[in-house]
C-alpha cells in the first residue's frame, strides 16, 4: 500500500530508541525524510547508524532535551534549515515518573508537566505555521492507555497525556481547514525499556519477579501479549499518511484490546 507521502518531512521526539525509533523506521521505508531528536547523544548515533541499515539511509539528527523551550526552538530551526518545512510532527516521549498520590512531590509533577504536556505544545506551536502555509500537515501524540484507563501508580502519566488527548482534540478542530490532522496513538503494553522500568518497580512491590509482572501483562489483553515498538510504529505511519486523510481528533488504541470500554 503506497501511503502517498514520498518526500514528505517528519520530525519525531525522543527517537533514539523504543516506538520513536521504530516510527523513524517505518516513516523512512515511506519515503519521507526524517529528523530525529533525544537527550542522550551516545543513542542517538547508535540510533541514526542501525535506522540506516534497515532502510538505506540516514536520519537527521540532533541532541534535545525536549524539557528545555530552548533546546526545542533550536531543533525546530535546525530541521527548517535542512528540509525547509516540517510536515509531519511525532510528538513523542518517555514516561514520567511512576508512583502513587503521596509518592509524587512538586518537583515530579513540573517535571512531567514539561516533559508530557509542554514538549508537546511546543513543538506544536512551532510546526503549525509551515503545515499552515503548505496546507497540509499531520500531528500525532503519542499517549497511553491511560488516557482512557489510567494505571493505578501512573498518575503522572494519567493526568499529563489525558492533558495532551484534550490538547489534540481542540486544535483538530481549529486546524482542520488548513488541510491539517491532529492525531493521537494509545500504546497498551509495549516492550520497550520504559515497560522494564515499570516491571522492575512493581516486582519490588510485589514481591514477583520482573518476569512475572510481564507475563501479568501479557495475559491482561485479549490478544495475551505484550505489542512491539514496531506495531506503534506502523499505526504512527497510518495516522501520518494520506490513507487516513479523513481521519481527525482521533485516539487510536493499539493496546491488544486491553481498554474495556465501548468507545
Amino acid at each position: 500500500m503506497d501511503f502517498k507521502i514520498k518526500n514528505k518531512t517528519a520530525l519525531i521526539t525522543a527517537a533514539s530508541q523504543g516506538i520513536g525509533k521504530a516510527a523513524a523506521i517505518e516513516l523512512m521505508h515511506e519515503g519521507c525524510r526524517v529528523a530525529i531528536c533525544s537527550s542522550n547523544r551516545e543513542n542517538l548515533i547508535k540510533a541514526a547508524d542501525e535506522i540506516k541499515n534497515i532502510t538505506g539511509s540516514e536520519p537527521f539528527w540532533m541532541v534535545c532535551d525536549i524539557n528545555n523551550s530552548a533546546d526545542i526552538n533550536n531543533t525546530v530551526e535546525k530541521v527548517i534549515e535542512q528540509f525547509g518545512s516540517i510536515d509531519i510532527l511525532v510528538n513523542n516521549c518517555g514516561g514520567p515518573a511512576p508512583g502513587f498520590f503521596d509518592e509524587i512531590n512538586d518537583e515530579k509533577w513540573e517535571d512531567a508537566y514539561n516533559q508530557v504536556l509542554m514538549s508537546t505544545v511546543r513543538f506544536t506551536r512551532l510546526a503549525l505555521p509551515y503545515m499552515k502555509k503548505n496546507n497540509w500537515g499531520r500531528i500525532i501524540n503519542v499517549t497511553s492507555l491511560s488516557v482512557k484507563q489510567p494505571v493505578d501508580n501512573l498518575i503522572l502519566s494519567n493526568s499529563f497525556r489525558s492533558a495532551v488527548t484534550a490538547f489534540a482534540k481542540t486544535i483538530s478542530q481549529q486546524y482542520g481547514k488548513f488541510g491539517i490532522t491532529v492525531n493521537n496513538v494509545a500504546p497498551g503494553f509495549i516492550r520497550t525499556s520504559r515497560l522494564d522500568e515499570l516491571a522492575n518497580k512493581r516486582a519490588e512491590k510485589t514481591g514477583k519477579t520482573p518476569d512475572e509482572i510481564l507475563s501479568d501483562m501479557a495475559s491482561s489483553n485479549p490478544l495475551q501479549k505484550i505489542g512491539s515498538p514496531e506495531d506503534i510504529g506502523a499505526a504512527i505511519a497510518f495516522l501520518a499518511s494520506e490513507r487516513a486523510n479523513y481521519l481527525t481528533g482521533v485516539t487510536l488504541q493499539v493496546d491488544g484490546g486491553q481498554i474495556k470500554s465501548t468507545y
